[in-house]
């Protein structure tokens, strides 16, 4: 379980991302920099040049995001510049946690499959229900498991289509802007 203290402290602090599949089985891992927090959770930012790993497969960023680690069951990465202008990706997950059992502060959760992607110029749309469907019945998921994702899920979407905070545009351009300016000092 975490702690306030597995937290860092320091804006520009160097963390871990760890996201795992059901129920700890490896997935992502990559490296970014703890840019604060604020009423809707953790602000991570991963400016271009951030190598993502998983097994069998990794790539380089070639564009900024923060991703936003609340104290609810998603992760929200908000991007600028990426190739296939996607400008929101919010996984569904399992709600994340601080673990100090490492060199630095790591950010674990399960990602738990369906995801809200939002392109530019198209609306926001749920991606992955068939690997949901799949891995609910391969892994187990309890089925008040299935229910908080469905209803995660959907609550997620509608405030991504209804621009509510942290969806609304300028929330996450004010962390980008942080990362920003943390990569030019």
């Amino acid at each position: 379980m975490s702690s306030p203290d597995d937290r860092p402290s320091v804006p520009g602090d160097l963390v871990r991302v760890r996201a795992m599949k059901w129920p700890e089985q490896p997935h992502w891992e990559f490296d970014g920099r703890w840019l604060g927090s604020d009423e809707h959770g953790d602000w991570i930012g991963f400016p271009a040049g951030t190598r993502f790993d998983r097994p069998g497969h990794g790539f380089i960023a070639t564009w900024d995001s923060v991703t936003l680690f609340p104290r609810e069951g998603w992760a929200a990465t908000f991007c600028t510049g990426h190739p296939r202008g996607v400008g929101i990706y919010v996984d569904i997950a399992t709600v994340s946690e601080w673990r100090a059992d490492a060199s630095v502060p790591t950010l674990s959760y399960v990602d738990l499959d369906l995801d809200v992607v939002e392109r530019a110029g198209a609306p926001a749309f749920i991606e992955d229900e068939d690997e949901f469907t799949e891995h609910a019945v391969e892994f187990g998921y309890p089925p008040e498991l299935v229910a908080r994702v469905r209803a995660d899920v959907d609550a997620v979407l509608g405030a991504v289509r209804l621009r509510e905070p942290p969806f609304d545009g300028a929330t996450a351009a004010g962390w980008l802007g942080q990362l920003a300016s943390k990569a030019t000092s």
